[in-house]
């Protein structure tokens, strides 16, 4: 991993860094709905799940951090967790980050007592299905996902 990535919790005050990091990337802009993904939707998620996202941050010349490469939201009910995004930049793709900030959430939901995690990933996502294989998450094909949207903002998917 480039040493001039500074992997470090996430906090609200990321979010127009994490914001303009989703849509570098079709399917993180894909993946993103109107109310949730807001400010306050990433607010409300992070007061729930305080020490279990992350974001990996260059480092500008002066050692200060600048801009956001990649993040990680992952959170939980007290039971099981769930990656609700995961992405890196493009630009930075390739060189472990993606595994870095995995691996990172892992170790904070384990120290929260969390025993399982999964996450969802798009069908047609062939890099991401490969790459979530390769951390060891295992396809599940014995469940249905059933989603119901309770805001007419929300869309209800596919």
């Amino acid at each position: 991993m480039n040493k001039n990535i500074n992997l470090r919790l996430a906090t609200i005050a990321d979010y127009d860094g994490i914001f303009e990091l989703w849509n570098s990337e079709e399917q993180s802009r894909r993946a993103m709905n109107p109310v949730d993904d807001t400010r306050e939707g990433i607010a409300r998620y992070m007061k729930r799940n305080p020490n279990t996202c992350f974001v990996a941050q260059l480092k500008d010349g002066s050692g200060d951090a600048a801009q956001i490469v990649g993040v990680i939201l992952t959170g939980h009910d007290g039971r099981r967790a769930i990656v609700h995004h995961l992405c890196v930049h493009p630009d930075f793709r390739r060189d472990g980050l993606a595994g870095k900030l995995v691996a990172k959430a892992e170790e904070a939901l384990r120290a929260e007592g969390i025993n399982k995690i999964f996450g969802l990933v798009f069908k047609d996502n062939g890099p991401a299905n490969s790459f979530w294989e390769r951390q060891g998450y295992t396809l599940r094909t014995d469940l249905n996902y059933r989603n119901k949207s309770l805001n007419p903002a929300v869309p209800q998917g596919e």
